[in-house]
């Protein structure tokens, strides 16, 4: 299957929009783009020890030119994401980078969802209590999900009704056992943070957070839907409607 390069070139764009828009939870991280890449970058801080690593983001670019514009622009440690329209194993692109001294770091799949049809789903096997899906819409919960998921507090601002975040919490009675959240990118959204603890998976509960979210996103006009997987998480999206469009090689330069 070939995939046109402008439905990869928009759904990456969803990707470094949203996820910008997740890592600013805790201090800015702004997209921009650069001689044809986009860069990922914390704003400017008083203490340069404090920048994360920058993301260079990279579709049908020459690894060479990747290599020299992130060398001559970024300002510390980064990593370069390449994005191929391949859904299996791109070789030479992958030699493209190691010849450069590049270390192939992960892979992960790139996935997108009409919203045109969401498959109905049974209700998560109950073991003992019931799963719920809630969407996080309270301080309360939202303190709540911070300490299960060690994560900062959202302020009532980042869940309230105008808010590009829409956090989704699986409960078993009082118990968080899982959470995914989806990111508004103009009419299309971002899905990140898919986690079910380790105890509870199996049990459906991914597949029937990701239903609730996608039928939400659906009701509030999302258009498509955009995630990277990991290669285990790759078996269950498809299942829910994804179409995998792509693979995004993660790698870490030279040191």
């Amino acid at each position: 299957m070939t995939v046109p390069s402008d439905a990869i070139r928009s759904a990456t764009e969803v990707f470094v929009h949203g996820y910008c828009l997740g890592r600013s939870l805790t201090f800015p991280h702004i997209a921009s783009q650069v001689e044809g890449l986009w860069l990922l970058r914390d704003a400017e801080r008083t203490n340069p020890a404090d920048y994360r690593k920058e993301e260079w983001i990279a579709f049908e670019v020459a690894a060479e030119t990747v290599n020299r514009i992130a060398k001559q622009h970024s300002r510390g440690r980064y990593f370069v994401c390449a994005v191929s329209g391949k859904l299996v194993s791109d070789d030479e692109l992958r030699q493209e980078y190691k010849r450069l001294g590049y270390r192939l770091l992960t892979t992960e799949p790139l996935f997108i969802h009409s919203l045109r049809r969401i498959p109905r789903l049974q209700t998560p096997n109950q073991i003992a209590t019931p799963i719920r899906i809630c969407r996080v819409d309270t301080m309360e919960l939202a303190q709540r999900f911070a300490s299960a998921s060690r994560s900062r507090v959202m302020t009532p601002s980042q869940i309230g009704g105008i808010s590009p975040f829409r956090q989704y919490v699986a409960l078993e009675g009082d118990a968080i056992v899982g959470w995914v959240r989806s990111v508004t990118v103009g009419n299309c959204a971002w899905v990140a943070n898919m986690r079910v603890i380790e105890q509870q998976r199996r049990r459906g509960i991914g597949s029937a957070l990701l239903n609730q979210l996608l039928r939400d996103d659906r009701s509030f006009g999302i258009r498509q839907s955009v995630l990277l997987a990991s290669h285990v998480g790759a078996l269950l999206y498809p299942k829910l409607g994804y179409q995998q469009i792509g693979l995004m090689y993660i790698f870490a330069p030279p040191r």
